[in-house]
């Protein structure tokens, strides 16, 4: 779809956004994904997409389809070679989790499918049947993890590789032949990629820790108890308070994330309720790594909204809990 708008057309929209936290997370108001939207508003949307990294839109009661063309907006979309697609429609993934269908797989801090060569661009969620209590999704921006890092710890990670793989779902195939066979045509259309742990968005140019717990093995060039002890190190930047949104669903809430940016915890509280969950996925690029000799991440012009991000020396930050005795 063509993003291209005048000021005249960005005035003419009636599309709110609202920033959540100060980190991540916005809410998109004005917006209404049951028809059609003009090149303004997608814009305006795809904008605050790349800026807030998540965006949350509220009653939206719309069709699957209709959530399908939202997603295509961005892009084509994506089949999970693994998780329940509908039949008839392969690009869907419905997440439908209860008494009988416990949780599984998603509380751990994660970006989606980095198992792949070219991970998804972005995913969107919509609620169906939410929980009394419970059931929120929280997300973590990793952009501002790495921004949060130490200078030296940034020296130190330029330009490494890590290993990823579909490990949670090796255990889904038996030592009998079939499934052997069946893991082995696996393996051959996912081969294990090596993504750069520091990794540069290919819209905004911010640099974002690109490693995540649920799908990483381990770091290229480094001891197996050395990998270990710097991923865990990296992985734990997600838990950080102020890196995050916590999203409380409501039926027909839209929630999209930015999976090139941001990392994912869905919390098992809900259970025995029942929560459920439509998913497209919009497919995405090759990694980009951070690239020649390091330096100092600075100011890297204007965001898609034209204002710009600025990224702020170590001695103008503010002092966190975790950065004392830093700075």
């Amino acid at each position: 779809m063509d993003t291209h708008v005048t000021p005249a057309d960005a005035a003419a929209t009636h599309i709110q956004v609202v920033p959540i936290n100060g980190n991540i997370g916005a809410e998109i108001r004005g917006a209404d994904l049951r028809r059609k939207l003009t090149p303004a508003e997608f814009k305006v949307i795809h904008d605050a997409l790349v800026r807030h990294e998540v965006i949350v839109l509220r009653d939206q009661d719309i069709t699957l389809d209709q959530q399908m063309d939202f997603g295509r907006l961005f892009g084509d979309l994506s089949i999970h070679p693994f998780s329940p697609n509908l039949d008839d429609k392969r690009e869907v993934i419905v997440l439908d989790y209860g008494k009988d269908n416990p949780p599984h797989l998603t509380d751990q801090w994660h970006a989606d499918e980095t198992f792949r060569e070219a991970p998804p661009l972005g995913t969107i969620l919509r609620a169906r049947v939410v929980p009394e209590v419970g059931g929120d999704t929280l997300f973590s921006s990793m952009t501002a993890a790495y921004t949060g890092l130490s200078e030296r710890m940034k020296q130190y990670i330029h330009g490494l590789e890590a290993l990823h793989d579909f490990k949670p779902w090796r255990p889904l195939f038996t030592s009998a032949e079939a499934h052997q066979k069946k893991l082995r045509e696996i393996e051959a259309r996912f081969p294990n990629p090596w993504h750069p742990v520091v990794r540069v968005h290919p819209v905004s140019g911010r640099r974002i820790l690109n490693v995540n717990a649920q799908f990483c093995v381990r770091i290229k060039g480094l001891k197996d108890d050395e990998s270990g002890m710097i991923l865990r190190y990296l992985y734990g930047r997600a838990a950080i308070p102020e890196y995050q949104l916590r999203v409380k669903w409501q039926p027909h809430t839209v929630v999209m994330w930015d999976n090139r940016a941001v990392q994912h915890y869905a919390p098992h509280d809900y259970y025995p309720q029942r929560r459920t969950m439509e998913r497209v996925t919009v497919a995405g690029d090759p990694v980009i790594g951070v690239s020649g000799a390091y330096a100092p991440e600075e100011g890297v012009g204007p965001l898609p909204d034209g204002k710009g991000a600025t990224i702020a020396p170590p001695g103008q930050r503010p002092i966190r809990e975790f950065e004392r005795g830093l700075y």
